[in-house]
């Protein structure tokens, strides 16, 4: 871990993304190429872990919309919701640590700081849970770490109940790695 001070914000012009690398190809890509583009079409908003003393971008996650198939849940969780075609949530689409910062506990950094934030989003526009997408059996295994339930036709796509979120110990800053974390 680092004592630098680190900086959570949302992306914009002056983040230098060219350097981020995290080992998986697709999340580089979108990343340097497509995040803000997505931001500016109102796609999904993408939150950068900025270290400050290097100006390097040392992890990033992004929230969008999402809808659940009532069917998709497990069983006893879905006979006690109304009978809708589609319940409303939170994605987190992407999240990824460059591999310089890999180890320091920044993925539970990124990861809590979506959830804190998604409550907040929740009372403005309705949303029952946050929603992941793993992309292999390790990714799936840090998310089911935090309490994240697996869907039941989607082996790597996993939720979190919003009251869970509600009942967590999230006031202050997310805990990760030592240092300063601010919310930009």
């Amino acid at each position: 871990m680092t004592d630098r001070p680190y900086r959570l914000e949302q992306l914009d012009r002056h983040h230098n993304r060219a350097a981020f690398s995290c080992g998986v190809e697709a999340l580089d890509r979108y990343l340097h190429q497509q995040a803000g583009q997505d931001q500016r079409r109102a796609l999904s908003v993408p939150y950068v872990l900025v270290d400050v003393a290097m100006g390097t971008v040392a992890g990033y996650y992004t929230l969008s919309t999402f809808s659940i198939v009532p069917a998709s849940l497990p069983g006893a969780m879905a006979r006690k919701l109304p009978r809708y075609e589609a319940f409303p949530a939170i994605l987190v689409g992407r999240l990824a640590v460059d591999r310089r910062y890999h180890g320091q506990g920044f993925g539970r950094l990124l990861l809590m700081d979506a959830l804190l934030r998604s409550p907040e989003i929740s009372r403005r526009v309705g949303a029952m849970a946050v929603v992941v997408d793993a992309k292999d059996d390790a990714a799936r295994s840090f998310y089911e770490r935090y309490g994240f339930t697996r869907f039941l036709d989607h082996e790597y796509r996993l939720f979190l109940p919003m009251a869970t979120i509600a009942q967590l110990e999230l006031d202050g800053d997310p805990p990760g790695p030592r240092g300063e974390a601010t919310h930009g």
